[in-house]
């Protein structure tokens, strides 16, 4: 809770405005109660002289009276507008805490996450980090709401009320100040219960959110599979594993409010019943007893609903808890000064080896590799064999066990990644585009591309066929409520986006892999057109030697070692693992045209 208690100091005027404004109600509300009490003491003994004018104990007439009670309706009024005035302000102030709060804790949370080691987003869900900072926004939102016009106001009631009953008599403020334990303690007893509960409903809400984002992520799988009922089966079982948590919980809130509710009303029976002694002793006046007993519902009302402060308290504490631990997880490494990277030269990996904390080997092992500007390199091999993973090594989203990746004869570790990144094109085998137009997924990496760079890269990934059907030109919104893109017309757009950037590095992940062997000839044809350009390092991921034909340097790696390389007549004449792979397809694509 003291992280919630920084991001609320950020606010502290406004919220001492609010806790001010606060006290000015409450203080209020009760001055209107102290005001009937004083109109009863004033006038609650008339009779009837002789001659049938009306007089009180006061020896006031009727005229008097009459003054005398349109002050005190006056003075109730006036304190009853000031209260509500007070009220509206103070409720317009927190709200602005509240919001500001909720959202610069989203915004840190999302800027956190998206800081964290790429590794940490394969270890879980991607639907769990969203649960959990929507969870905390609105946990938090709830509980300073609930903290101010409840707990604050409440406090500062029994603060003016033992203050007033003190004035009245001095055994008058012990009097209620001795309530108020008894209710707090047998309150906090089965809170405790309370936040264990919140603990593993907070995690099973976390994990639902991942699961049913999963699932509706891969929608197409499960339709096409008729997976429909066993993905509502899996997901409804978790739901009623939440559903029995919150039923346990609502029966220790229930449980609790009883308790508190029948503590309440004999504590208050108790004061009752000690005030009309004071009263029977004439101690009081039956205008103070009035306005005490008055108090007594201000002071125990919201005591009766701290069962639910404390269950919003517990949740919340449980909600900052995980907002912490993701505030705490280490970012990726930044270099305190880095070295200035400039134009991409040449990269080199120096011996690396890698291994995931999950696997007990490595993924790549002792790969030394050197690539200068204008080479196109490839690497290949089986599934599996650590393509993929020299890939992430060179994207710096993964860290050498052992070795070095250097850039420019710089270590990766002494740069700063984003300098590096900046500089990249990636079209990788799942075509990752966005929502929204044409333009909009292109500008994606360059927001401040003009329209003739963003025709000029369509052109370069031979988009003529795709711009000829987009009736708008780049303004046409693609996918849902627009136009639908083949598999290859998707790759050709996200060759097109990774050429906007003019990279020095450019980096096909498996970029022909899921489409068809002629539109893969039309893709390959595309990418060996800028390789020839020599105006970057070319770099090709392939299970389809096709693809890869024309690079200058060929890897060939098998469980994550390099056991061949060369031109690819080379690689044929040693009739090695790469002939073996060069064959096999040559075969099956044989029997594709048979």
């Amino acid at each position: 809770m003291k992280l919630l208690l920084s991001y609320l100091k950020q606010h502290k005027q406004l919220l001492v405005l609010a806790l001010v404004l606060a006290t000015i109600n409450q203080c209020f509300s009760l001055c209107d109660t102290i005001i009937t009490g004083k109109l009863i003491n004033r006038f609650s003994t008339p009779h009837v002289e002789a001659d049938q004018t009306y007089y009180w104990h006061t020896g006031d007439t009727i005229a008097d009276y009459i003054k005398s009670i349109l002050f005190f309706l006056v003075l109730s009024i006036g304190a009853a507008m000031m209260s509500r005035i007070a009220k509206n302000f103070q409720d317009y102030f927190t709200n602005i805490v509240i919001q500001r709060t909720g959202a610069q804790m989203y915004t840190d949370g999302i800027k956190k996450a998206l800081s964290l080691p790429y590794k940490d987003f394969e270890d879980q869900r991607s639907g769990e980090t969203l649960g959990k900072l929507q969870k905390v926004k609105s946990d938090t939102e709830k509980f300073v709401n609930l903290f101010i016009s409840l707990i604050f106001q409440s406090l500062i009631g029994i603060v003016f009320v033992i203050i007033y009953a003190m004035n009245i008599h001095p055994l008058l403020g012990p009097l209620y100040i001795a309530t108020v334990p008894i209710i707090a303690s047998i309150s906090s007893f089965l809170g405790k219960k309370i936040k264990t509960i919140s603990v593993k409903i907070l995690g099973e809400t976390t994990a639902l959110a991942g699961a049913t984002t999963e699932s509706l992520r891969n929608i197409e799988l499960v339709k096409s599979l008729g997976l429909i009922e066993q993905e509502e089966k899996r997901l409804n079982a978790t739901t009623q594993k939440i559903l029995g948590l919150e039923l346990k919980k609502v029966r220790f809130i229930r449980s609790l409010s009883f308790i508190q509710g029948t503590t309440v009303h004999l504590v208050r029976t108790a004061l009752v019943f000690s005030l009309y002694c004071f009263l029977f002793n004439g101690v009081i006046k039956i205008g103070d007893m009035i306005t005490l007993m008055f108090f007594s519902f201000f002071i125990f009302n919201p005591l009766q609903e701290l069962g639910n402060v404390i269950a919003v308290f517990n949740e919340t504490k449980v909600s900052m808890d995980n907002f912490s631990n993701l505030m705490a997880a280490a970012s990726e490494e930044v270099p305190a000064q880095p070295s200035t990277l400039g134009e991409i030269r040449e990269v080199h990996f120096n011996n690396v080896s890698f291994g995931h904390n999950s696997s007990n080997g490595y993924a790549v092992k002792n790969i030394t590799i050197h690539i200068k500007a204008g080479e196109t390199v490839a690497f290949v091999g089986p599934s599996g064999s650590g393509k993929t993973t020299l890939v992430k090594l060179l994207l710096g989203l993964y860290k050498p066990n052992e070795g070095t990746v250097i850039y420019n004869q710089i270590e990766s570790t002494k740069i700063n990644l984003t300098e590096l990144r900046m500089q990249l094109g990636l079209v990788s085998q799942d075509s990752q585009l966005f929502s929204g137009t044409i333009k909009d997924n292109l500008l994606f990496v360059k927001p401040t591309a003009t329209d003739v760079e963003l025709y000029e890269v369509l052109n370069k990934a031979a988009c003529q066929n795709l711009l000829a059907r987009a009736q708008k030109g780049i303004l046409t919104t693609i996918g849902e409520g627009g136009i639908k893109l083949s598999g290859g017309e998707k790759q050709r757009l996200s060759i097109a986006r990774a050429l906007l950037r003019n990279p020095k590095l450019l980096i096909f992940d498996e970029a022909t892999s899921a489409l068809d062997s002629l539109t893969e000839e039309d893709i390959s044809e595309t990418i060996r057109a800028l390789s020839a350009t020599k105006s970057q390092i070319t770099i090709l991921i392939a299970h389809r030697l096709s693809t890869i034909m024309h690079a200058d340097t060929i890897y060939v790696l098998e469980q994550g070692e390099v056991i061949e390389k060369g031109k690819h007549e080379d690689l044929v004449k040693e009739k090695g693992l790469y002939y073996a792979m060069w064959r096999q397809q040559i075969g099956e694509r044989k029997k594709e045209f048979v």
